[in-house]
């Protein structure tokens, strides 16, 4: 009996060998499938080209299936199967004890005594004073240009040798509410920073400026109207520090916007960068032919009529940037003693999740 073991032993062992080396070779086959894998330029590429075929065909057939399983349930009268909610980075950002609530009476409280709460409240108009640093780009004026088309009630000052302190009170003087500085970078000669200033007693605000594309460098853009006040959109300013920034940005416009004027101006937050829009409403008149079914839809001669329909669409006039902030100081623009409410350290980056404005 012991001799009939040792001989079965063997082949038993044999089985498993096979078993492994198939289950080898069907892994190595897998492997020589991907595109990467393969040496031949033209092979590799039509391979990659079918799996990317293939998948975004097998993406359509779920998709497809996902609506007719809807549909059919709203035929039977059955509740319809959840939508799924993709995971974004947005949504599944990490919990802020800032983050500011509609029943928050303490900050509509702050609301009405803060320093924007006067213009907010229309009780001054605003008016801006845009000025840049001592080292001016060629960019910087084409800029300063779209932005005194953008922002209604604003003066261009040029800088010469100045300082900022003399320029804050020069504009405190004059009854400015606000100073925009516009700073351009030697090396490249690029715009590559914003510093707003609300007068006469802050907050200062330092912008980080990048992706800016001038209105000339826009196709059909739009020229807008800079004597109409625009409307104003301001998104995703959820924390307490974005609810302030939200507030600096609003004082520098109107609060009452002339709507006949088709102008919109937008600041969106998404993961704390700032992109600015600005559009205008465009209306046109658009012919479409009626239904060739209907037999009353045909003039005498046999032809289909068409109808006229107004659409409206949205024209960008720029121009275009983003923004991040640096840094938000108490008080006006002070580079040795100021105070900070709060400043961007390459520290506070510890995860992509985590926002602050």
């Amino acid at each position: 009996m012991a001799e009939g073991k040792r001989k079965r032993e063997p082949a038993v062992a044999g089985a498993q060998v096979e078993e492994e080396k198939k289950s080898r070779d069907g892994k190595d086959k897998k492997r020589r499938m991907l595109p990467s894998l393969i040496k031949n330029k033209l092979k590799r590429m039509e391979v990659h080209a079918k799996v990317k075929r293939e998948k975004r065909v097998e993406k359509k057939k779920k998709a497809k299936a996902r609506v007719d399983a809807h549909k059919r349930a709203l035929e039977l009268g059955e509740e319809p199967p959840p939508v799924r909610i993709p995971r974004t980075i947005e949504n599944t950002r990490e919990p802020d004890e800032t983050v500011c609530k509609p029943d928050d009476e303490e900050l509509f409280v702050g609301n009405d005594a803060d320093e924007f709460s006067q213009i907010l409240k229309q009780e001054h108009a605003p008016k801006i004073l845009i000025t840049t640093c001592r080292f001016n780009s060629s960019r910087g004026p084409a800029f300063i240009q779209e932005l005194l088309s953008v922002i209604p009630n604003a003066h261009y000052h040029k800088r010469g040798t100045y300082e900022l302190k003399k320029i804050i009170e020069y504009a405190n003087k004059k009854e400015f509410t606000s100073i925009i500085v516009v700073h351009t970078n030697q090396v490249e000669n690029q715009v590559n920073a914003l510093l707003i200033i609300n007068l006469p007693d802050g907050p200062t605000a330092h912008f980080k400026l990048s992706k800016l594309v001038l209105r000339k460098d826009i196709k059909n853009h739009g020229n807008p109207n800079p004597a109409t006040s625009p409307k104003l959109v301001l998104n995703n300013f959820t924390t307490r520090l974005g609810h302030r920034v939200g507030r600096l940005i609003q004082s520098l416009f109107p609060q009452d916007p002339y709507f006949r004027g088709r102008r919109v101006v937008t600041f969106h937050n998404q993961r704390d960068f700032i992109f600015f829009r600005h559009h205008r409403y465009v209306f046109e008149s658009k012919e479409t032919k009626v239904d060739t079914k209907d037999t009353a839809a045909k003039n005498d001669k046999g032809k289909n009529l068409t109808q006229t329909k107004m659409i409206a669409r949205l024209q960008e006039c720029g121009p275009r940037f983003t923004l991040k902030l640096i840094s938000l100081q108490h008080g006006t623009f002070d580079s040795k003693g100021g105070e900070f409410e709060w400043v961007h350290k390459p520290e506070m980056d510890t995860s992509r999740r985590r926002f602050f404005l």
